[in-house]
């Protein structure tokens, strides 16, 4: 076999990100691309046919996954590859997409320099992530790994009522077909995504290998104080549950500070009551997204915050309750493939260091299968979910140049 290292030019790059950041494109900038609307069609099609025009065998599967395959000489196991290709509203050309279209790139790399590996080798273009129409969050893999509920086609509906199911039909696809979908045949899942962040960035660094993707908890926090007249009740008479739920997510901030990178706390969904302007506020309910990589101090944190919330509440003569509403485990990364991605990262003369995902990805659906690692790219300003997403076409060739090194090594 060669010893080639095999490379992803910029300029081709460059070419996918463009072409394939046209379908969904709004005239304002961004993108809708949602999962079986016409736009998500046109883009299943068009890499379709890029997976074909790269000598890869291609297929769809029952919830709209879009498979090129490189078959491998001695093993029926496949190594995977990709990301999902659905958007945000008004999000970018990066966000899933980049690693749906590195990995393209990393077969064809591969496939021109090696030929066809041992173990079969396939990049998927995974039809749903971002729960953008549907609550179905990560959709395209939990078919994969059997994880969909039999009832959620349709019991799941988007803005216009519409089931999923009712929208899988539209487009000529199978709900009760679902179960078709799921494979025993992956043997490990490496994921290049855009770090949606500025860490690589502001350190120059070119390749982020994901130690883990973090863990999250939501909680709803209502306080309870009580309504009174806003010009004639003395401020030292009041039980204000506005200023009290104001002082506990202080508390939350200074906590999720002191306990530093990467530990974060989002206070960002508020309802007051009775909402009056003259009205002293007798009910606040506000939400808290705590997120750190690992679970024991994610759980720690959530406890120093009930009792923070609860001090501060027995002090101003209010009532308090905290709700878990979400509860998402950290998904740490493997070790052996991380160990592989540094190897293809020295290979190509690129910095590499590890970093925890801030953000939900693929790969956390994966990892508790099968051995599941992440390469991260910079993000230029750490802009994401919005029209301004930008990755330079050296970036997105240096990550997909690291992947294909890295499937080399899992494959061939």
């Amino acid at each position: 076999m060669s010893e080639s290292l095999p490379e992803v030019s910029p300029h081709r790059m460059a070419e996918l990100v463009t072409e394939l950041g046209r379908v969904g494109e709004q005239p304002g900038g961004g993108l809708i691309r949602f999962v079986y609307d016409d736009a998500w069609r046109t883009a299943g099609g068009l890499l379709a046919h890029w997976m074909a025009e790269a000598g890869l065998e291609v297929r769809t599967d029952a919830v709209g996954n879009v498979f090129g395959r490189l078959a491998g000489t001695e093993s029926e196991a496949t190594v995977l590859t990709g990301s999902h290709f659905d958007t945000v509203p008004m999000g970018g050309r990066y966000d899933g997409a980049l690693g749906v279209l590195s990995g393209l790139a990393a077969l064809e790399a591969l496939s021109k320099t090696f030929g066809r590996p041992k173990k079969s080798l396939e990049v998927v273009a995974l039809c749903e992530e971002e729960s953008s129409r549907f609550p179905a969050n990560f959709f395209g893999s939990r078919a994969m790994l059997g994880t969909i509920a039999d009832d959620e086609p349709e019991t799941l509906h988007d803005a216009d009522g519409m089931t999923l199911a009712d929208a899988m039909t539209r487009i000529g696809l199978d709900p009760r077909a679902i179960g078709s979908a799921r494979r025993n045949d992956v043997e490990a899942f490496v994921e290049l995504h855009i770090e949606q962040g500025r860490v690589l960035q502001d350190e120059g660094t070119r390749i982020g290998i994901v130690t883990a993707i973090t863990g999250l908890r939501w909680l709803d926090v209502t306080v309870s104080g009580r309504a009174d007249h806003a010009g004639a009740t003395p401020m030292d008479l009041r039980r204000d549950a506005m200023q009290g739920a104001a002082e506990m997510t202080q508390a939350v901030t200074a906590l999720v500070e002191a306990e530093g990178r990467p530990a974060v706390a989002t206070c960002g969904a508020w309802q007051v009551l009775p909402g009056g302007v003259n009205i002293v506020p007798e009910q606040v309910t506000f939400s808290i997204d705590l997120r750190h990589p690992d679970e024991a101090t994610l759980d720690r944190l959530a406890g120093r915050i009930r009792q923070e919330c609860a001090r501060i509440a027995t002090r101003r003569q209010l009532a308090v309750a905290l709700n878990d509403t979400k509860l998402v485990p950290p998904a740490p990364m493997d070790e052996s493939v991380r160990a592989l991605i540094e190897k293809a990262a020295a290979e190509q003369g690129a910095s590499a260091r590890p970093i925890p995902s801030g953000a939900g990805h693929d790969s956390q659906m994966w990892a508790p299968h099968v051995p599941t690692a992440m390469i991260f790219v910079p993000s230029v300003d750490g802009r994401s979910h919005c029209p301004e997403e930008y990755t330079a076409p050296e970036d997105c060739a240096v990550g997909a140049s690291v992947l294909a090194g890295t499937l080399r090594e899992l494959a061939y």
